[in-house]
């Protein structure tokens, strides 16, 4: 099993910055795919970033560019860097991983972007 906990969610201005931590229970070197998705009040869950064992990255084409992914598997952590913040990324993050074809959830944290 893996246990998944988030921080660093809050509000924040529009053209802001966040860093969305999540911390796993297990070596994150172990896990073969951590990320995030988002979830907005009245939508389906949706798929923010990716990043594999390997390295590759995967992200939803309205955050290219602006969010960014990163493990440190030193720390069994994985980030997310979020810039230019716009009020459609208001949402609950949740951090997510797959480890032996299982899937693992965080418990959330909101996030608000809003003047």
């Amino acid at each position: 099993q893996v246990q998944l906990v988030e921080s660093g969610g809050g509000l924040v201005q529009p053209g802001g910055s966040l860093k969305l931590s999540c911390a796993a229970s297990r070596s994150a070197v172990s896990i073969s795919l951590m990320g995030w998705f988002r979830q907005a009040p009245g939508k389906q869950r949706e798929l923010v970033a990716t990043s594999s064992s390997g390295g590759n990255t995967n992200y939803e084409d309205s955050v290219k560019g602006r969010f960014t992914i990163s493990r440190d598997n030193a720390e069994n952590t994985v980030y997310l860097q979020m810039n230019s913040l716009k009020p459609e990324d208001t949402a609950v993050y949740y951090c997510y991983a797959n480890y032996w074809f299982k899937d693992y959830w965080g418990q959330g944290t909101q996030v608000t972007v809003s003047s």
